[in-house]
């Protein structure tokens, strides 16, 4: 990516995955989050102000999944050509492949290590295959 991994939106339902991440990201990656718990959440608020590098989507979520708040967040000209991360315990290749189709650059397998999740995700945004 043209610029330095800075701004992640993240969109967890699971309260306890959220405030892992929380800390591997900001305070181990000393990145920067907006946190949404539901993709409903995150149409709500992610605001133009905060205009993230990154959004970090959970894939199952009620009421609305991760592919489907992306569709949204992608109708946002800001958010139109924003890279994605899907974070899901479906990893399987054709499951990957899907999520790639629809436009991730990436997919993080859920358990995620707290400690790696941060350089997980700079590697995916700065075009590192991850492993």
């Amino acid at each position: 990516m043209g610029q330095a991994l800075t701004k992640i939106l993240y969109v967890e339902d699971d309260l306890d995955i959220q405030a892992v991440a929380k800390i591997a990201l900001e305070l181990v990656g000393g990145l920067t989050l907006l946190t949404c718990s539901s993709g409903k959440e995150a149409l709500a608020t992610a605001t133009e102000q905060f205009a993230p590098d990154l959004m970090l989507l959970d894939v199952m979520m009620p009421e609305m999944d991760g592919p489907t708040t992306l569709k949204h967040l992608r109708e946002w000209p800001s958010m139109a050509d924003t890279p994605v991360i899907f974070m899901t315990a479906k990893v399987q290749v054709s499951e990957v492949a899907y999520y790639k189709s629809l436009g991730a650059i990436g997919v993080i397998a859920k358990p995620f290590d707290p400690m790696q999740l941060a350089e997980q995700v700079r590697q995916l945004y700065n075009g590192i295959p991850s492993k």
